[in-house]
């Protein structure tokens, strides 16, 4: 029985990255042995157990079969017979399928990772990589985050996926799971230019492409996932953008950021000449002064996206539209149906004196 540290933190270490956690794989081991020696069992789909002391995770050793469509369609194998190797092989990328020996520190890298790595670049480690659609997204996501190329044939690899119909078996909440942590990273127009290379962009976004100097700098401005698919969405038609979120099954911050960004664009562009009266007719129409928090990120898409507009100018009308009591107004106010008016009225002459 021997354990091996392996995957994100043999490649994050080689990177100079700091670690979040471990990942590591126990080969000659049965899961009886590995309870006798107090390990907790957690695996449902195969053998993973947590250490007694330290929580982490380590699973047996394991190859798999396909058995079916999609990324669930696997028939897993975990048995002590299983080398570090053939546990190797079946991972996504050569930069994944490195280990570190737990005893001596030594690299155990059979399929090259660690000059991909040096190379930047992202190359699939055996043609098991087409059984599991979301490995796609994932190369994706890997390209968002470290800005690697792509190997030609790793994209040759992932347009027959497509071609062949086994990326239609993807699930939209993996979908959106792995499209939204591409979104977080530091390169997130890089996650769009691999699903466009291999011909699944369409598939997913039917044509809700970003302008990627813009994802660029929403990136680079530590914008929130809600902000960046907001400033994608926002050159987009609305039910091009409802349909989207609808196949991705995203949050509803998400689709209601991005939604709001698409129908008040054409009021945030005239904002630098607006009228009070119009400015308060935007935060009525955004529910600005019931969500601030949501007008605020509104705000930071309409900057992202597009420059030029005074967004500074629409925040302070919208302070001072906030900081009318409309409670004391509604107090002093004949009838009821008095009151709406008044508020407004009030509203618009702090709006005209900010």
């Amino acid at each position: 029985m021997k354990a091996y540290v392996v995957g994100g933190a043999v490649r994050d270490e080689l990177l100079g990255l700091s670690l979040k956690d471990r990942d590591y794989v126990v080969v000659g081991a049965t899961p009886e042995e590995m309870v006798r020696r107090g390990f907790k069992p957690v695996g449902k789909d195969f053998p993973v157990f947590l250490h007694p002391q330290t929580k982490e995770e380590y699973a047996l050793a394991r190859t798999e079969r396909k058995s079916g469509r999609g990324y669930k369609g696997f028939t897993v194998h975990a048995a002590p017979d299983v080398t570090l190797e053939d546990d190797l092989r079946r991972r996504d990328l050569t930069i994944n399928a490195m280990a570190k020996d737990l005893d001596s520190g030594v690299l155990i890298d059979p399929f090259h990772g660690k000059q991909d790595l040096e190379k930047k670049i992202l190359r699939h480690v055996s043609e098991a990589f087409a059984e599991d659609p979301v490995r796609i997204l994932r190369v994706a996501r890997f390209a968002a985050r470290f800005g690697f190329r792509v190997a030609s044939e790793t994209t040759a690899l992932m347009k027959k996926m497509v071609q062949s119909g086994e990326a239609d078996y993807l699930v939209p909440e993996r979908v959106w799971q792995e499209f939204a942590r591409g979104l977080a990273e530091p390169h997130p127009e890089r996650m769009f230019e691999v699903l466009e290379a291999c011909n699944l962009a369409d598939k997913l976004l039917d044509g809700l492409k970003p302008v990627p100097l813009l994802l660029s700098l929403s990136a680079k401005a530590g914008a929130s996932v809600p902000v960046r698919f907001a400033v994608i969405a926002w050159p987009h038609k609305e039910v091009e953008v409802e349909a989207v979120c609808a196949r991705l099954k995203a949050p509803n911050e998400v689709r209601e950021l991005a939604l709001l960004a698409c129908r008040n664009r054409v009021a945030l562009r005239a904002a630098p000449q607006a009228t009070a009266a119009a400015l308060l007719e935007l935060f009525k129409r955004t529910d600005a002064l019931r969500r601030p928090e949501r007008f605020r990120e509104l705000l930071e898409v309409a900057r992202l996206a597009n420059p030029n507009i005074d967004t500074q100018r629409v925040r302070k009308a919208f302070l001072a539209a906030a900081a009318v009591d409309a409670g004391a107004i509604a107090a002093q106010a004949a009838s009821p149906a008095e009151i709406a008016r008044l508020v407004d009225e009030a509203r618009m002459r702090a709006i005209e004196r900010a």
